[in-house]
């Protein structure tokens, strides 16, 4: 990969983290463990407002990790499998330690 794609792939995992670095986004994604809900649901539990909801929801449904689709006048949510499996393998990308992989480094020194 040159500089460039290094540089997109990176943005590209900012905005999943990005996604994830708010309470609110995290409680809906916690709602939506269970399986798809409306947002008339997500508006219920969560006790937020409308606007408050579009706005997060745009930011899940933009990185990925959440699947959006329209019946009547309400919008259902859903995980995305597959982008939750992605999301936890780039995260070991990140989160680990040479220690782990080789013995001989110490991080405690």
């Amino acid at each position: 990969m040159d500089g460039r794609q290094v540089f997109d792939s990176l943005a590209g995992d900012a905005r999943r983290f990005h996604a994830l670095a708010d309470p609110n986004r995290l409680a809906i994604l916690c709602a939506l463990q269970q399986g798809e809900k409306c947002a008339c649901e997500l508006l219920e539990d969560l006790q937020i407002s409308q606007p408050t909801l579009s706005h997060h929801m745009k930011l899940l449904v933009g990185s990925g990790l959440v699947a959006v689709r329209k019946e009547g006048r309400w919008m259902h949510y859903s995980i995305v499998p597959e982008a939750a499996q992605s999301f936890r393998v780039m995260m070991e990308q990140y989160a680990r330690c040479a220690c782990e992989e080789d013995a001989s480094i110490s991080c405690f020194s």
